[in-house]
């Protein structure tokens, strides 16, 4: 299939910015040999597959395999119409040489780590770290910008201070699309969202068929403020990635515990008697929010992405608010 002849999946706008991402987005740390290695091949197929399945949004970050993730995605899109996809990357993380080369990446990658990743929320770094993303991507601009992960007290201060007003002027310029930041925890979201003039926030596992505490903070300031949100993880790292719930499911990258195994069985079991599964369930749920605007996955080869794409058309026969409604009843969900 052509880059031309591809359907594209469905858009939703970025607050009132003009960039629309693809419900389904790619997420590609995983071609960043996340975990474990993927070779050039596989990992370009499974670009190529997403464009065929009508995925337009494609996400990276200089921390996925120190750069490894950007350079491969840029590669990839390099030559496709570059009005009809959305790329964000991260700042936040500038990629510098080790005084003390390690044999392997110490962060999950499977990458040489003779880079280390050096954390840096001024405004310079963020104008550093957007210039050195254009050039191991070879695009031409980067259209969402998020802060990565300023967990601690001080960097998320100076992420508000500093990273987030650079971006914001940055999109003033029209340099960017859109700015945000992203991150596991809900409440410091909240804070980007109330404090600053972001469009959008990366929440990642915090808004899931397990986990709903964003309820509380993140989801309904993103509403009152008109601003959005992609929500990320929807699996939680695996637990509800199959309908077949394994006993070495991981939730929240380790493995998970009995009761949560059989919380997710019992998920499962309600719906397939509801006609669908549950990592479609998984997806179709944080996409239901008002404030949601997309999901990304993480697909490391074209059958994965075959796979996920395939989820977004397994809505039950009674409809998906039957399943909310079912579960909530059950005290399995809120909503």
């Amino acid at each position: 299939m052509t880059a031309s002849s591809a359907q594209p999946l469905p858009t939703r706008e970025v607050r009132s910015t003009g960039v629309r991402l693809s419900t389904l987005g790619f997420g590609a740390a995983v071609i960043g040999n996340l975990f474990r290695r993927v070779d050039d091949e596989t990992a370009r197929a499974a670009v190529d597959a997403a464009w065929d399945a009508g995925v337009r949004y494609f996400d990276t970050a200089p921390h996925y395999g120190l750069g490894l993730s950007e350079r491969r995605l840029g590669e990839a899109l390099r030559d496709r119409p570059r009005d009809e996809y959305v790329i964000s990357s991260k700042v936040g993380r500038l990629l510098r040489p080790r005084d003390v080369p390690v044999d392997r990446d110490d962060e999950g990658f499977d990458v040489p780590g003779d880079v280390g990743r050096v954390r840096d929320y001024s405004r310079d770094g963020v104008l550093r770290s957007i210039e050195e993303t254009l050039a191991r991507t070879g695009l031409d601009r980067v259209d969402v910008v998020y802060v990565h992960d300023p967990d601690a007290p001080e960097d998320l201060d100076r992420a508000i201070s500093e990273a987030l007003p650079a971006l914001v002027e940055l999109r003033e310029q029209g340099v960017v699309g859109a700015v945000g930041a992203g991150m596991n925890y809900s409440a410091p979201l909240t804070r980007v969202l109330r404090e600053t003039d972001a469009d959008v926030v990366m929440l990642a596992g915090r808004y899931t068929l397990l986990e709903q505490g964003s309820l509380d903070d993140v989801l309904p300031a993103a509403q009152e403020l008109g601003k959005a949100v992609v929500a990320v993880g929807v699996f939680n790292s695996g637990l509800l990635a199959r309908q077949d719930v394994p006993d070495d499911a991981n939730w929240n990258y380790e493995q998970a515990p009995a009761e949560l195994l059989a919380r997710a069985r019992r998920l499962a079991a309600l719906c397939a008697e509801h006609g669908t599964t549950l990592p479609a369930a998984a997806v179709a749920f944080a996409l239901d929010h008002p404030a949601v605007v997309g999901t990304v996955l993480g697909m490391r080869t074209a059958d994965q992405v075959v796979r996920n794409a395939g989820l977004l058309s397994e809505e039950p026969a009674g409809g998906w608010t039957a399943l909310w409604d079912d579960l909530a009843a059950r005290g399995l969900l809120r909503r």
